[in-house]
């Protein structure tokens, strides 16, 4: 998403892939600390443009030299190409030092034993990383990653519909959302939520908080779930609120851009990244002092809806020499002090709850931290990439359920293709 709409609401771009990071400076440094520190050592970090502030790489890397007599050196990468470049530097004689990869992609490069094994700083500085937001660092069993930041899903809505309706307080639980935009429906002329058929992001969220999967191992592959009470569940769930949507049941939230079709004024809510508000800002500036933000309501008032978890993990490559450097790094970057920082600057969830209060005052970031706890992601397995091409079975399977079948029929209906994308070689 283009920087500029990020900066219109002051938050950082929500989805995040992985990103990849550089070679040998040519010092040759080795690994442990002498009587000078890490003096002449230099560390390189590749991080995604757009994941680390400048103001926070001026101050955490003033500390790294201070504190190790080393040097780090930042290298700012593209999305474009970025997973094949990880690839290419991760089999490389001079890998990556340290990286920052996205969480759901942490797997399968954890398989292939090109990350470092983090136990030991997930015992040192990890006691309390948010359990949500640190699963995807762990892959068998073992401490891959560190989580850095993450996002979620909110409900964004319009408060002059709301008013019309006369709708004075956000809800609490899924009924009272339901019911907030039935009275939308009843009492204007709004659309009561712009839901279209194949926001599957918004789905996953829904199937983990009903705690069903997308997939189960048969034997020793993985195949399709979708068939699971808890999956159709979920799917119910989905149906009923898209009821109320005139958005195409074919179509995900890009095809339009929800967040244009929002700044038209006539819609109640959709479900989105905070960021999206600077897409319907941009279309429509008006619109920028009606839009509001609520987590998305679970079924009941003490647990917020389950919800999709994208965010980005930091790593050290198995093949850096400089290993003990590459930790003493992660433990400035992962401390309180610089995790807080970055939440605060870039409106982004820490990886501890205790840190959610640096999110005071950026709206869309304080609505979509309650639910961190309770999120989760797709199946953490590198088999799972190849489900995500197009056309997307899940996207398949939900347009499906919304026009008429039922969900056990919608599962046997894209179960082949499922199953044999998550055959594929890794």
């Amino acid at each position: 998403m283009k920087r500029k709409l990020i900066a219109a609401i002051g938050v950082a771009g929500m989805l995040f892939s992985v990103a990849a990071c550089g070679g040998d400076d040519g010092d040759g440094g080795g690994n442990k600390a002498g009587a000078d520190g890490y003096a002449g050592q230099t560390l390189t970090v590749w991080v995604m443009d757009g994941s680390s502030p400048d103001q926070w790489q001026k101050d955490l890397t003033a500390e790294f030299e201070k504190k190790t007599k080393a040097k780090v050196k930042f290298e700012v990468q593209q999305w474009n190409g970025i997973q094949q470049k990880l690839t290419t530097a991760l089999s490389e004689e001079n890998p990556p030092d340290v990286f920052e990869i996205g969480n759901t992609q942490t797997p399968a490069y954890a398989k292939t034993g090109g990350l470092a094994d983090l136990a030991d700083l997930k015992t040192e500085i990890g006691g309390e990383w948010t359990e949500s937001l640190n699963e995807s660092s762990v892959f068998e069993g073992k401490q891959y990653a560190a989580p850095w930041y993450f996002a979620n899903r909110v409900v964004l809505y319009n408060k002059k519909v709301w008013a019309d309706a006369g709708l004075k307080d956000t809800p609490k639980t899924r009924d009272e959302f339901y019911a907030a935009l039935k009275t939308i429906g009843a009492k204007t002329d709004a659309e009561p939520i712009y839901l279209p058929g194949q926001n599957w992001y918004h789905f996953v969220g829904l199937v983990v908080g009903e705690g069903g999967e997308l997939v189960k191992k048969d034997g020793d592959k993985y195949v399709s779930n979708l068939d699971d009470p808890k999956v159709a569940k979920a799917a119910e769930t989905y149906k009923k609120f898209q009821a109320l949507s005139k958005a195409p049941k074919d179509k995900d939230e890009a095809t339009p851009q929800q967040g244009e079709v929002f700044a038209k004024g006539n819609v109640g809510a959709f479900i989105g990244m905070g960021w999206e508000a600077g897409i319907a800002i941009e279309a429509n500036p008006a619109i920028e002092k009606e839009i509001g933000y609520f987590t998305i309501p679970g079924a009941t008032a003490d647990k917020p809806e389950g919800v999709f978890l994208g965010g980005s993990n930091l790593a050290v490559a198995a093949g850096s020499q400089k290993q003990e450097l590459a930790k003493e790094f992660l433990k400035l970057a992962l401390s309180d002090k610089y995790e807080g920082q970055l939440a605060k600057l870039n409106g982004v969830i820490p990886n501890k709850e205790s840190l959610q209060g640096n999110l005071k005052g950026n709206a869309p970031a304080e609505a979509a931290a309650p639910a961190a706890a309770v999120g989760g992601t797709t199946p953490l397995i590198p088999e799972w990439a190849a489900v995500e091409n197009d056309p997307n079975p899940v996207k398949t399977y939900l347009t499906a359920v919304l026009n008429g079948k039922s969900p056990a029929a919608a599962a046997k209906q894209v179960e082949g293709e499922f199953n044999k994308r998550l055959a594929q070689q890794q």
